[in-house]
Order: structure tokens, then C-alpha cells, then sequence
């Protein structure tokens, strides 16, 4: 009778463990489903049939592009210092005709002006008359250095005449000198100074007017070739390190409708150019795109370091969501309803029938021609249909609000 209350009572202890065990093991099953479901709503979203076509949701795949390592860069169009003039009279005067218009194109030696002043009469006289005192006392100086040789006359003669024959030639030479700066011709007769285009060119600002004192050192007419054009870019310390000289950019001009065009790297500048700790980069434009910029014109450049082919997506369908970012997939649809309750979901589908998404955490690499490399954080399914259109607004449906990538 003892043997069997003791059976009994560890029958009853074993029965009272297995139900605790029972217990414990539901509770952590449903603690699991519990955080299962948690990570699920975190990363997964659902669009009803006309929530999907209203946000005009769109699909692709990986696909391996070409693309570029760039460096980003501000600037502005300029030319080079020889490939722009200011000119100006070294003489004043007053303006007698002007001959061209801003804006017209004018060659390298073209007449853009010329002013009056009297005092290049003087010069020419000046000049006039020295040659005329250097032709006769070459005629003398030949006949005493003759009789010099012959002992007819003192060779002190000789010599007085060798040096008026050389002050006459320095008086003819320096009235020569201060005509050609002047760009007068020695045959002229005239007091008029030609104001003449140092390079060809578009005739900028026009700062003279007919009848009016053109002053010394002050420009009267600004003359641009555009046909060297380049860019002058600002470029971050942290950057300096991957430019080289012969790398090709790629900009536009954010003022012109976005236009691109190419350059290519020709000098690095050894100095910072302000506090900004920015160094100038130049890149010169082909000349068949530099026909229509002018200097001073805003940029925004891509400096091309090198080209890679690697998977990526548009980047549209990129998203960033605090400091990690994103892209959707989307799922597979499940349909529990068997039998009738088939037939009753499929009359009710455009209704109530929902299509899931799921994020998918990734790590974007390079951006170029609107593409952006992807890097799986974990692999997706093969053949997964990645939305490349409507990412944003996905995003903004699963937490309340994103920040879409740039």
C-alpha cells in the first residue's frame, strides 16, 4: 500500500514538471512569433490593388553598368590671361571715329578706333628731320673718314662728325620707337593714333564715344577669344589627393537648361586659392563647345577618376531611412482561400487583395548618369522584382516618413 502512494505521488510531481515544461515552451514560441512580427512590420509594407496603381509603382532588376568614380566640383567658366585684352591709349586725345559695335567679332590688328592729338605731329617732325640729318651727315662722314685715312685732315674732324651722325641716329630711333608704340606709321602725315585690337576676338564693353577725351591707362575697349575657354574649379583639400592631370569632367551649366559638355584637367594650382582651403583646378573645354560660353558663367563638375562595370539600380530606387538605406522587393502574394472562398476573393480582388513589400538594406556605392551601385547588406531571391519607381513613397508608408538618397 505504501509502494503504491509513493508511485502515485512521483507520477503526480513528474505530471506537474511536464506541464510547467508545457508552459514555459508555449510562452517562448509565442515570445518568437512575438519579435518574428515585430521585424516583419518593421521591414515589410502592403498597398492595396488601387494604393499600387495610384502611386504608379514600377519594377527592373540589377543591371551591370559602367560607371564612374567621380569627384564633385564648383566653378566658373574663364579664359586665359593672354586671350583677353583691355586696351588702352598710351597717348590721350580726343575720339574721331569709333568702327566697330560690342558684341561684333573683330581680327588680331583690326583699327577699333582712332583719336587726335597734335603732339604726334611733333613726333613724326622729330623723326622727319633726324633722318634727314643722319642721310647728310652720313655723306660727310664717309668723305672725312677718306681724307683721315689720306692725312689730308685731322682726324679730330672725322670724329666730330662720327658722333653728330650717331646722336641723329638716336633722336631717329627713339622718334621711331614712341611712333610704333603708338601704332602710327613713320610715312604718316595725319595726327591721328589707331586704337588696334592686340588678339582676335568679340568686341566686349565700348567705354569711348565719338568727340570725347580718351584719357591715358584707362580702357576704352575690352577684346575676348573665346576659343580658349576653360574651367577654373574649386577642389576640397580631401580631394586633391585623386586629381591628376588628363582627367576628363563632365559639367553643366546650371544657368543654360543643365547642358553638358566635356573638359579635360591641364593644370592643378600649387596654392590654396581662399580660407575655404580650396585649390583651383583647371580644365580646358573643346573648342567646338566654347562657342557659345562666355567667361564668368557657374558650373557644377564631375571629375572622373575611373570606370568600373558594377551592379546597380536607377536611383530613384534608392532610399535612405535614418543612416542605413534601402531598396524594396517585392513579395510573393499568398492566397489562403480554397474552394468557394477563392471564387469570393476573386470577385472581391481589386478591393481587398494587398501586394507586400519588403525592404532590403543595402550599401550604395558611386552615382553616375542617374544610376547608383548597389551592395547587398544580405542576398534577395534570384529573379526579384526590385521597384525602381515609387521606393520613396514606400518608405514613407512603412515608418511614417523617409528621406530619399541624393
Amino acid at each position: 500500500m505504501k509502494n503504491i502512494k509513493n508511485i502515485i505521488s512521483r507520477t503526480s510531481t513528474l505530471l506537474s514538471i511536464a506541464f510547467l515544461m508545457l508552459i514555459l515552451t508555449s510562452c517562448n514560441e509565442k515570445k518568437a512569433e512575438e519579435t518574428s512580427e515585430e521585424e516583419k512590420a518593421e521591414t515589410e509594407v502592403a498597398l492595396t490593388e488601387a494604393q499600387f496603381k495610384t502611386v504608379g509603382i514600377q519594377f527592373g532588376k540589377i543591371e551591370n553598368r559602367n560607371l564612374k568614380t567621380i569627384i564633385k566640383a564648383n566653378g566658373y567658366t574663364t579664359v586665359p590671361p593672354q586671350n583677353s585684352a583691355k586696351i588702352a591709349t598710351l597717348l590721350g586725345g580726343t575720339v574721331k571715329d569709333i568702327f566697330v559695335l560690342e558684341g561684333t567679332f573683330v581680327n588680331k590688328g583690326k583699327v577699333l578706333a582712332t583719336i587726335q592729338n597734335l603732339e604726334v605731329v611733333g613726333m613724326l617732325e622729330d623723326y622727319k628731320s633726324a633722318t634727314a640729318n643722319i642721310e647728310y651727315l652720313q655723306l660727310e662722314y664717309n668723305r672725312q673718314k677718306t681724307l683721315a685715312d689720306e692725312n689730308v685732315n685731322p682726324r679730330k674732324t672725322f670724329q666730330e662728325v662720327k658722333a653728330k651722325l650717331a646722336v641723329e641716329r638716336a633722336k631717329a630711333q627713339a622718334a621711331k620707337n614712341r611712333l610704333q608704340a603708338l601704332s602710327v606709321s613713320t610715312t604718316s602725315t595725319s595726327a591721328l593714333i589707331p586704337i588696334i585690337s592686340p588678339i582676335s576676338g568679340y568686341v566686349g564693353k565700348i567705354s569711348i564715344a565719338k568727340g570725347a577725351f580718351a584719357e591715358t591707362g584707362i580702357p576704352l575697349f575690352e577684346v575676348v577669344d573665346n576659343s580658349q575657354m576653360h574651367l577654373d574649379l574649386n577642389v576640397y583639400e580631401k580631394d586633391l589627393g585623386s586629381i591628376s592631370i588628363g582627367q576628363e569632367v563632365d559639367f553643366i551649366l546650371t544657368n543654360q537648361s543643365n547642358k553638358s559638355i566635356k573638359g579635360k584637367i591641364f593644370g592643378i594650382n600649387k596654392s590654396f586659392s581662399n580660407e575655404s582651403k580650396t585649390v583651383a583646378v583647371h580644365a580646358k573645354i573643346n573648342p567646338d563647345d566654347a562657342k557659345g560660353l562666355i567667361s564668368g558663367m557657374y558650373v557644377s563638375a564631375n571629375i572622373n577618376l575611373n570606370n568600373a562595370t558594377v551592379p546597380a539600380l536607377p536611383k530613384a530606387a534608392v532610399v535612405k531611412n535614418g543612416d542605413k538605406f534601402f531598396i524594396f522587393i517585392k513579395e510573393e502574394s499568398t492566397h489562403p482561400e480554397k474552394g468557394a472562398k477563392q471564387e469570393s476573393a476573386k470577385e472581391h480582388k481589386e478591393e481587398h487583395e494587398e501586394i507586400h513589400f519588403k525592404a532590403i538594406e543595402i550599401i550604395p556605392g558611386t552615382t553616375d548618369m542617374g544610376y547608383t551601385e548597389i551592395k547587398f547588406v544580405t542576398s534577395i531571391p534570384e529573379n526579384s522584382q526590385i521597384v525602381t519607381q515609387g521606393a520613396f513613397y514606400l518608405l514613407s508608408a512603412q515608418k511614417g516618413g523617409g528621406e530619399h538618397t541624393h
